[in-house]
């Protein structure tokens, strides 16, 4: 994308959801890169280490998606926290406004994912080099155009739910690299947010589940 321009929100900086002496929960903007780019040193760990020069990226979020993410205060905290996404023991939803309304009221999308290397950072379902991926998915509100939808990824593939959806039939709200048209129209960024974050804390082995409503 050579035309692309990255105009990061600067108001907030960023936003704490929570905070201790081990872990930070922030609530990410849409637009802001969570780990610095190719081309981008401006993102979300980059205004964090300004605060807190120790902190330490465990997973990421696309940049046009908004929502939680949690980040490590120290090498332990990360190592402890970093193991839990690896072993799938973190739970993760998401809710995405999909474009048109599938047929069922929840289902799955079991399809491998690749990178599409011509194009990247796009990805393309391969059936023969793809890595597994797995998503589950349930409609809680029917608009005119849209439905609102609530994602449990099982996997983390890179843009996993939005070719998923796209897959589905009904791409995500504002998706710049999968939706059609109609769908990208409907709004300038992509509807798709992390609304809830579930993890053990690092220190205390306590389960600790956050939410954030979507902003759509």
């Amino acid at each position: 994308m050579p035309d692309f321009v990255y105009r990061p929100p600067m108001s907030p900086y960023f936003s704490v959801v929570y905070q201790d002496e081990a872990v930070i929960v922030f609530n990410k903007a849409s637009g802001l890169l969570s780990v610095p780019g190719r081309l981008e040193k401006d993102s979300l760990w980059d205004r964090a280490q300004r605060v807190w020069p120790d902190i330490k990226v465990v997973h990421r979020l696309d940049m046009a998606t908004s929502g939680l993410i949690v980040m490590a205060l120290g090498k332990p905290a990360q190592s402890h926290l970093s193991r839990q996404f690896q072993q799938r023991r973190t739970t993760k939803t998401y809710y995405a406004e999909i474009f048109g309304h599938p047929e069922q009221e929840q289902g799955e999308v079991n399809l491998p994912l690749r990178c599409d290397w011509p194009n990247r950072p796009k990805q393309i379902v391969d059936f023969e080099q793809g890595k597994d991926a797995l998503t589950h998915w349930q409609i809680i509100v029917q608009r005119p155009q849209t439905s609102l939808v609530e994602l449990k990824p099982i996997t983390g593939r890179t843009h996993q739910l939005r070719v998923h959806m796209q897959q589905l039939g009904c791409p995500i709200v504002g998706d710049g690299f999968y939706a059609c048209q109609q769908s990208k129209a409907l709004s300038e960024r992509l509807h798709l947010h992390a609304a809830k974050l579930g993890f053990y804390h690092p220190e205390t082995e306590q389960f600790m589940e956050f939410e954030c409503a979507p902003p759509f």
